[in-house]
This record gives C-alpha cells, sequence and structure tokens, in this order.
C-alpha cells in the first residue's frame, strides 16, 4: 500500500476545542496549567524532575515480568522490560480503557505515537533510554461507553448483564455472537480472515476482557517493543496506598481541584469536576464510590460501611479494592512509571491540565503533556472521487453545504455572483446620497437606508439564484454527501467512529506500519493518509 501524507493544523480542521487549540499554540493563559513546554526543552526538564523522583523500579519490573508471564513476548519487549531497572530509562505512556475489539481508531493512534515517540528521543537523546506503555483503564465501569463500536458507521453492541469493572468482565457468547455478525463483513477483504482469527484467539469465552485487550495489543505491537502495564493489580495499589489514605482521610484532591476550576480562564470549559472523595470501592462485579459521611466511610448502593481502622486496615489487606477515578488515576499512573510524556487525546489533555496541582499535593512529577497524533484515512477510490468534484482531500473537512456553493459557483454555466451588480447599487446610492444631502442634508440617512435595502434585496436574489441552480447539480451533491459521509461518519472525524478492523482487513499488517511510519512525534500536526 502507498500513501501521499498531507500535514495540516489541528485549527484547520474545525473539530477541536478553543482549549487545545490555544494549548497547541502556547497560550499564556494556559501556562499556570501545566508544568513543561511540548518541545525537546520541555522533555529535558522533565527527565530532570522524574530522576530526582524514587520510583520503585524493582516493583514495576517484578510485576511486569509476572503479568508476561502468560503471554508470548518479543525480544525488544524483554529487552525494554530490562532497561526499565536502570535510572537512566524513562517511558513515554498513552492510556486508554479497554473498549472492546480496541473501540476507536484513535486506540491504535495513540499507542503508535507513544511508540515513535520514544524512538525519536532515544535518537535525539542516546544517554537515555525510552520505553512505550500502553497503561490499561481496566477499572472504568462504564459499559456504555467502552461496550460498542463502529464497523463503516454501524453501530455494533455487546448485549451483557455484567457490571463493575469493565476490564475484570468476561467475554461471553453474547460478545463473540457480535463477533461473528462483524466477521461478515470484515472477511470479504484480503486479510479479513487474518484480523477475525486473531480476535477469536484474543476473545475467548471465559477470558477477562483486560486479558483479551492485554493479548491483542501485544499482538498488534509487541514487535515495536510496547510494554502494557495492568494497573489493577495489588502490588501496584499497595504503593499507592499512602495517596489513597491520605484521601480517605482528608479528601484532599476535590478542594484543589475546586481551586484551580477557580482560576481556570473562563472561556474555557471545566472539564473533570471529580467528586469528595475521589476514590471507588472495587470488589468481584461492583464499582462504587466511596463516600465519607461523618465519621464513617460508606460504599454507594451497597449498605457497607467502615470507620477509620477498619477502612485502614481494609486498605493494608486488600488494596486492589481501592480504585482511583478520574481525578487520582493520573497521579497512580505517574507514581508507579519512571514517565516523563503522556500522549493523550483532547478530553484527556483538557482535564490533565486541571491536576498540577493535585500531583505537587503529593509530589509527584507532572510530565509534558502531549496531544496524541490525528489521521483521515482516505482509501484510493474515495481520493479519486474527490479530485473529479474538483476538491483535494484537505477540502472536506468544510461543511458540506459551503463545498457544494463552492461547485456550483465555479462549475456552474450561468451568472451567480452579482458582486459587480452590488458594486454599482452601492456606487449609486453613494452618488445619490450626495444629490439629496445637496437640497436638504436630513436626507442623506434615509437615502443610505435605501441603499441598505436594496443591496439586502440584490443579497437575497443572489441566494435563491444560487438554491434554484443547485438544483441542476444534485448528482454532485449526492456524491459529494456520500463521500463526507464515509469519510467523516456520523459528521464526526473517522477516528472518533470507526473501529480498525475494516482498514486491517484491507491492507494487513501495512496498515500498522503505514500509521507508524507517518506518525509524528512532537510536532502536533493533523495528517491526511491518501491511498495511490
Amino acid at each position: 500500500m502507498n500513501v501521499t501524507s498531507t500535514a495540516i493544523t489541528y485549527n484547520e480542521t474545525g473539530y477541536y476545542s478553543g482549549l487545545i487549540l490555544d494549548y497547541l499554540q502556547g497560550s499564556e493563559a494556559l501556562e499556570p496549567f501545566y508544568t513543561h513546554p511540548v518541545s525537546a526543552a520541555g522533555i529535558k526538564a522533565s527527565i530532570e524532575k522524574r530522576k530526582s523522583y524514587p520510583t520503585d523500579r524493582k516493583l514495576l519490573v517484578d510485576t511486569l515480568q509476572k503479568h508476561y508471564a502468560g503471554q508470548s513476548c518479543t525480544s525488544r519487549q524483554q529487552l525494554n522490560i530490562g532497561l526499565l531497572s536502570n535510572n537512566n530509562c524513562f517511558t513515554v505512556t498513552t492510556a486508554h480503557q479497554p473498549n472492546i475489539f480496541t473501540g476507536h481508531l484513535y486506540f491504535i493512534y495513540k499507542i503508535l505515537h507513544a511508540i515513535k515517540l520514544s524512538e525519536k528521543l532515544k535518537a535525539d537523546m542516546p544517554e537515555n533510554d525510552f520505553v512505550p506503555v500502553y497503561y490499561m483503564g481496566s477499572e472504568d465501569a462504564d459499559l456504555e461507553e467502552l461496550g460498542h463500536m463502529y464497523i463503516n458507521g454501524v453501530k455494533h453492541e455487546w448485549q451483557t448483564n455484567q457490571t463493575g469493572a469493565v476490564g475484570r468482565m468476561k467475554v461471553d457468547k453474547a460478545l463473540v455472537q457480535m463477533l461473528d455478525a462483524i466477521a461478515g463483513e470484515i472477511m470479504v477483504h484480503p486479510f479479513g480472515k487474518e484480523i477475525i482469527e486473531q480476535m477469536k484467539t484474543c476473545y475467548v469465552v471465559g477470558t477477562t476482557i483486560e486479558q483479551s485487550t492485554f493479548t491483542l495489543v501485544n499482538a498488534l505491537f509487541g514487535e515495536y517493543g510496547l510494554i502494557v502495564l495492568l494497573p489493577d493489580d495489588p502490588d501496584y495499589k499497595r504503593a499507592f496506598i499512602p495517596v489513597i489514605e491520605k484521601e480517605l482521610k482528608e479528601q484532599f484532591s476535590h478542594p484543589i481541584v475546586e481551586a484551580t476550576a477557580v482560576k481556570f480562564p473562563k472561556q474555557y470549559k471545566v472539564q473533570a469536576g471529580g467528586m469528595e472523595l475521589n476514590m471507588f470501592y472495587l470488589k468481584e462485579n461492583v464499582r462504587e464510590r466511596i463516600e465519607k459521611v461523618n465519621s464513617h466511610w460508606s460504599i454507594v448502593n451497597s449498605g457497607v460501611t467502615f470507620t477509620e481502622p477498619e477502612i485502614l486496615n481494609e486498605l493494608k489487606a486488600y488494596p486492589e479494592r481501592f480504585s482511583p477515578n478520574v481525578i487520582l488515576r493520573p497521579v497512580f499512573q505517574e507514581m508507579i512509571l519512571p514517565n516523563i510524556a503522556f500522549v493523550g487525546g483532547g478530553g484527556e489533555i483538557a482535564y490533565w491540565l486541571e491536576l498540577k496541582n493535585v500531583f505537587e499535593a503529593v509530589q509527584v512529577p507532572f510530565p509534558v503533556l502531549i496531544l496524541r497524533n490525528s489521521f483521515l484515512l482516505a482509501a484510493e477510490k474515495h481520493a479519486e472521487k474527490t479530485r473529479a468534484l474538483g476538491f483535494s482531500v484537505k477540502d472536506l473537512f468544510k461543511a458540506e453545504n459551503d463545498l457544494l456553493n463552492v461547485l456550483v459557483k465555479r462549475d456552474s454555466e450561468v451568472q451567480l455572483s452579482l458582486q459587480k451588480e452590488k458594486q454599482d447599487i452601492q456606487a449609486f446610492y453613494a452618488g445619490l446620497q450626495k444629490t439629496a444631502g445637496a437640497v436638504d442634508s436630513t436626507l442623506q440617512p434615509h437615502t443610505a437606508a435605501l441603499g441598505k435595502q436594496a443591496l439586502r434585496k440584490i443579497e437575497a436574489l443572489e441566494k435563491k439564484m444560487l438554491r434554484a441552480e443547485k438544483k441542476k447539480f444534485e448528482a454532485q451533491q449526492r456524491q459529494l454527501h456520500k463521500l463526507r459521509s464515509q469519510l467523516f461518519p456520523h459528521n464526526n472525524l473517522q477516528e472518533r467512529i470507526e473501529n480498525f478492523m475494516p482498514f486491517y482487513a484491507k491492507w494487513g499488517k501495512d496498515f500498522i506500519k503505514i500509521i507508524y511510519d507517518n506518525s509524528l512525534a512532537l510536532e502536533q500536526e493533523f495528517v491526511i493518509l491518501e491511498e495511490s
């Protein structure tokens, strides 16, 4: 598969918030909310901060080796796990929940971004080593978000009665049947059988979603040296006990985030308000909030309560039963990893920008925040149809109606622009204003109003002419609508809707390789890939 690559700014896409665009441009208003800029200098400063933090590397390596004991491990992965024992080895981390079958395309993109950035940093700073890490948010209990995916714009949903942390749920017959239903659409492509068989190897009835995702991610990215970190583990949680205890006793994080929200520039939406106590209780098929009521701690919707000695004893005996929410999960991640850069989506970057002072409260280094890579993939047929309509793929980021207006005005054989006529009217009424003003100066405003009224009528006529002419271009309109709906499903970015399987089914492992080859490191641009 050959592709041509075009980089555009995120601003040109029209799909990113003002907060993210301002962050990418280094807005002064946002500088108080992060520690290091997205630059080589920012990375070096992050490394120096990280060097002074006592990461428990033995815990990290021992736990990774325990988790990888049941996985096939490439030589590159074995090397990377070993390197993490060294004080000059740092991680570049991305995080995501275990969405079924990976969920959206950006799941693939963010992992490859972490891999590419790690390699770039090693090339630029050979005195250090850098390991890409996928941190699996397997304790997330939002099945509504994690339990569906799209194939060619059509939603497929996992119908299961399981509850609690999605990572702890098990593959059941319903999920396998869902994969079988998808297979019919996927297996018509050259590599469709390959990816469906891979999925069936990973998603076996009785296996947890966490393990299925681990096996799949390992199969797709093991050769690149990616390390998967499974935080739902008592050994990792034991290292987090001091922060959990501080949260249980003091509820320290909520007032910090509230104070940050007050200082946050008013033009931006506050992302993560959190709760008064930002921990969940996690046991079997339950993940419920912990609330402090007077001198007791209660587990919401369960009737279970603890006194202070009881909940602290529970924490020491069963640390795996305590699960950080969106406010404290990043702190947990950065405590157990020697991390210097976090690769996240727009929403993730937005809520991380509210957490700098939470990190400072527990003296954990805050990483460089890097917006993950984004791609638009245009197959050869899409690129050809776009050119046949007289546009570039980049043009398709514009609204469909705007594109149609351009097409009709460009290709129509009749005059649709009344610009000259509008200029003539303006000149006519300007002269009329002078003539009337010579008679009586009070007539000038009335004459100007008549001119504006005439101009409005001409503009209305121009719009009616354009609407009438559009009817002659119905075929092109249908082609344009179909093209945009295929490349921007549900009028959204392709990567936020579609799953990776149809692309893998068409191009095989070349799909992963092409995204890897065209992944950027610190450039922070949107990439259009056209099959040629």
